[in-house]
């Protein structure tokens, strides 16, 4: 069946970065924002933790937005929802300055525009636990803009997280495509790759590879995004 939709991981794959440092200077300007409202790195640290460990446990009853800040209340108290002003300025402000630990891949944005003009949706499929401002952020930083996709995941409007296959389920129902029309291009192996148990075409950007579980890789279709482009052509 020929592929309608391409969805796009965004950390590692549409945006080159090593997930441990872009986790540690994003937890510090996080702590460093917050530290004069009373929150303790530490505690934040843990409490931001807890949440997404929430998000990735969501049943689907609630956005993970609400059940990030459900979490994040069970650690600091139902008013803590006063300080979410704050939380949204710095993903406008900080957060920016966190590019500096990203790099640039300058096929990205040569790649995507040839897969659009195949006449193929293009979808960001990134780990829907931040809001969408920082993930629309991020796409810039990948030399991209929102506008490049139809459909961006977020933690506003996602109910389920990787590697849950009902996030790719959700997906696939929101943009009207069966899975066998899409085709799910990421780095992480048990996030991103875990699309093909509901029938989706997958294929593995190795450069920022997270295979935590020592998968045997050679199984997938895979290359840098000219690779993809070529694979493209030959299923579309």
């Amino acid at each position: 069946m020929m592929i309608k939709a391409v969805l796009f991981d965004l950390d590692g794959t549409l945006l080159p970065m090593d997930q441990d440092v872009f986790t540690k200077a994003y937890f510090k300007a996080l702590a460093k924002k917050l530290l004069p409202l009373g929150y303790e790195p530490q505690k934040l640290v843990r409490s931001m933790w807890n949440g997404m460990k929430a998000m990735s446990m969501n049943d689907g009853n609630q956005t993970n937005e609400a059940v990030f800040w459900k979490s994040f209340k069970e650690d600091y108290g139902d008013d803590v929802i006063k300080d979410k002003d704050t939380f949204d300025d710095f993903y406008r402000s900080e957060f920016q300055n966190v590019q500096s630990v990203c790099g640039v891949n300058a096929d990205v944005k040569d790649a995507v525009r040839k897969i659009k003009s195949m006449g193929l949706r293009t979808i960001t499929a990134t780990l829907p636990v931040f809001p969408l401002y920082a993930i629309e952020s991020r796409i810039r930083w990948a030399g991209l803009v929102p506008e490049d996709f139809e459909y961006i995941t977020s933690y506003e409007n996602s109910y389920h997280t990787k590697p849950n296959i009902a996030y790719y389920q959700d997906i696939a129902k929101i943009i009207n495509c069966r899975p066998e029309e899409c085709l799910m291009v990421g780095n992480n192996v048990d996030e991103d790759m875990i699309a093909e148990n509901i029938g989706m075409n997958v294929f593995l950007v190795p450069d920022c590879l997270i295979n935590e579980n020592g998968k045997d890789i050679s199984i997938y279709p895979r290359g840098d995004f000219k690779d993809l482009v070529k694979y493209i052509e030959t299923i579309h």
